[in-house]
């Protein structure tokens, strides 16, 4: 047999890459790479935090670089690995299959650094030499597969380290997995499919006309409804920046924003709106067009820092320490001894988040 099944590229159920496009036959294939060294990463959600959990591929491959990195996610986020090559294979939670893979595979090193009871317990039960973060006790209970976790696992049971912490989300799960933190960058590479489709956008909407373009994301999670900056503050904060004609400014936000965007449109008709309804890549392409991009501590911040965007990021109830901000990143926040509280409703008049004026955030614009 001629067939060398331990190839990385090879898929078993028809033909591999290297011989669809190029004929290449596996006795003389210069593309044969095969599977030494197997690592699982499980981060399942919620899809910026997967995002920004992509950092540590840098380190992974520097440390282990024939290494073989199966992601383990959800479907919501898959699609944040198109196009990453660092990424060898994705297995899906809610995939039907996923028992049977993970049941006769054997890994070299599992990294898990979520503290959730659902994918501590398939950290448990999968079998690998080595676990790092976080694994399910006897007792159903999470606790740290070793020291380096331990940090991180008290970060989340007490408010008080949680606000204590100055290290970045980056640099914390690093360290849980036992790498060296370099300030990996956030990964997303944009397909020439992504580039055409920005590309007419600004074609369509002549944002060619504009000196510099300023991004507004309008959202939050729905878990964090804190995290979003009330409405009369980006009205505010668009009349300060249209009296300069030169700046064109684009609202970004899911089906959650769409009733507020179009509220803003229907006030400043100049502003464009890129919609609620984009895809996740194609709302990655959009948010590549702005120099500046303005939003909350939300996926949209995870985007811009992916795609080397300079960005205004305003804080109130999250922590902006946990936040790497690559030299890119302003951070806003109020002068208020409860911040970093993580609470979904706050009892405070004024809040934090109404304590962040339009004027802070335009300054820095500026």
């Amino acid at each position: 047999m001629i067939l060398k099944t331990d190839c990385k590229h090879f898929p078993g159920d028809k033909p591999c890459k290297p011989n669809k496009q190029e004929n290449k036959k596996c006795d003389s294939c210069e593309y044969y790479s095969p599977i030494n060294f197997k690592i699982l990463i499980i981060k399942l959600d919620a899809v910026g935090d997967v995002l920004r959990t992509t950092s540590i591929l840098h380190a992974i491959k520097l440390k282990y670089p024939n290494s073989h990195i199966t992601w383990l996610t959800k479907h919501s986020a898959k699609d944040i690995f198109i196009n990453n090559n660092l990424v060898d294979n994705i297995f899906l939670f809610e995939s039907y299959d996923l028992a049977a893979k993970l049941s006769i595979q054997e890994y070299d090193l599992l990294i898990h650094p979520d503290a959730s009871p659902v994918s501590s317990s398939l950290a448990s039960i999968i079998k690998a030499k080595v676990k790092k973060g976080f694994l399910m006790n006897h007792l159903g209970q999470v606790a740290p597969a070793d020291e380096d976790a331990v940090e991180w696992l008290e970060m989340g049971a007490f408010d008080e380290f949680k606000k204590k912490n100055k290290k970045t989300y980056q640099q914390i799960i690093h360290e849980l997995a036992g790498l060296e933190y370099k300030k990996g960058e956030i990964i997303i590479n944009l397909t020439q499919n992504e580039i055409d489709f920005k590309n007419t956008f600004i074609k369509t909407n002549n944002l060619s006309r504009f000196k510099k373009i300023i991004g507004l994301n309008t959202g939050a999670s729905k878990r964090w409804q804190l995290k979003q900056w009330r409405f009369e503050g980006f009205k505010e904060l668009i009349s300060k920046l249209q009296q300069k004609e030169d700046i064109g400014i684009l609202l970004f936000g899911g089906e959650n924003e769409l009733e507020r965007n179009n509220q803003l449109v229907k006030l400043f008709p100049n502003v464009v709106n890129t919609g609620s309804k984009n895809s996740l890549r194609e709302f990655f392409s959009l948010m590549d067009i702005p120099d500046i991009i303005v939003t909350g501590d939300t996926l949209a911040l995870h985007a811009a820092a992916a795609l080397k965007k300079k960005v205004i990021c305003y804080f109130g109830p999250t922590s902006s320490a946990e936040i790497e901000d690559y030299g890119r990143i302003k951070k806003i926040y109020p002068a208020m001894e409860c911040l970093v509280c993580y609470k979904p409703e706050c009892d405070f008049v004024p809040n934090c988040m109404d304590l962040i004026s339009s004027d802070m955030i335009y300054q820095s614009i500026v």
